[in-house]
């Protein structure tokens, strides 16, 4: 039986390499910085997406010194949209921390890497193989997928994690690394997609054992995820007279911590609505917004109803809150699901 060949994959991704923003020229030096800022970017998050965010911050910041120089709320304002808004703050922690600690230079080696707040194994692995060309493996979902069909991996993910691990450090040459991790994320990208992958054009397509047996759509196996239950809640949007809007920030910690908000209920599996009105952040003439806002998180799903209210110019914001004029809403650190709610509230009243 044909055997994986580092070199045969390298050779195809040689001729076939994607350009990506964030991707050194052949040949090039990579930036650690780029390559970093890339690696975190894109954790649950698609290429495309990507791109356009991964742009303005370099616009913006150049460097990891400069990264680490700024205001988390600078980075979060940014951030806002991509969602997984802890990785913003584990970003600029990092930044930090490579300026104090390491005079603005990354380590070099995956264990100085995974010293580094926000920083696991996986992204330790991918910028020590991508910028230093040290010999690692990383492992992301796209590499899940191409080695559990090459050898045909019959053990369900996430358990099955350390075994593909092996079997792709196991074929981690010496020479060139870097180039053979990205060749692999390329592979699974473009062609060993997880529907209808292209296999007529897979330089792989020899030794890749579930091909032969006609199975490359079930693997990589994976144990069902439990879904989320559904929470509830109210979201209220006041606008002022004069052209602003209520918000406040979030809390430091859990779930979109530091991020701003318009003032909301707690989010749980009892909300009954008919108490939403007594949670209000100031007493006002209150509509209800026709229809709810759905949006979904990694470990639930979300459903909120919509109050609006207008209040007269001068109106002093309660305690923890603050006015915010609309011509800065877009550049605000509003995640999507406030977008969402300010939009639901707002839509054609403005």
């Amino acid at each position: 039986m044909p055997v994986a060949s580092a070199r045969t994959l390298l050779a195809w991704y040689d001729r076939h390499r994607r350009r990506l923003p964030w991707r050194a020229e052949n040949g090039a030096r990579p930036d650690p910085y780029a390559v970093w800022l890339s690696e975190i970017m894109l954790q649950q998050t698609t290429v495309k997406a990507v791109a356009p965010y991964y742009e303005r911050f370099l616009s913006h910041w150049p460097t990891v010194s400069d990264l680490g120089s700024v205001m988390l709320e600078d980075v979060l304002k940014l951030w806002a949209g991509l969602g997984y808004y802890a990785r913003a703050r584990n970003l600029h922690a990092c930044a930090r921390t490579i300026l104090e600690k390491h005079d603005g230079v990354f380590p070099d080696t995956e264990e100085g890497l995974l010293a580094l707040p926000g920083i696991g194994p996986y992204t330790a692995a991918a910028i020590a193989a991508i910028a230093f060309d040290r010999k690692a493996s990383p492992v992301d979902g796209n590499i899940e997928r191409v080695i559990s069909r090459l050898f045909a991996v019959a053990e369900a993910l996430p358990a099955a994690k350390p075994r593909i691990k092996a079997l792709a450090a196991a074929l981690t040459p010496e020479n060139r690394p870097g180039d053979f991790a990205q060749a692999m994320m390329d592979l699974g990208a473009t062609i060993c997609s997880p529907k209808k992958p292209a296999c007529s054009l897979c330089p792989w397509n020899e030794p890749c054992v579930a091909r032969k047996r006609g199975e490359q759509e079930s693997f990589p196996r994976k144990t069902p995820k439990a879904e989320g239950k559904l929470r509830r809640g109210a979201a209220f949007v006041v606008t002022r007279a004069d052209g602003a809007l209520l918000v406040r920030t979030r809390p430091d910690k859990g779930l979109l911590a530091k991020m701003t908000e318009v003032p909301t209920t707690e989010w749980s599996h009892g909300f009954d609505e008919k108490n939403a009105l007594a949670q209000a952040p100031l007493k006002a003439k209150w509509h209800r917004v026709a229809g709810v806002v759905n949006h979904v998180f990694t470990h639930f799903p979300l459903e909120l109803a919509v109050y609006r209210a207008q209040v007269p110019k001068g109106t002093r914001a309660p305690k923890g809150a603050r006015w915010m004029s609309f011509d800065k809403i877009n550049g605000a650190a509003f995640p999507n699901v406030m977008r969402k709610v300010i939009a639901h509230a707002l839509d054609g009243k403005r």
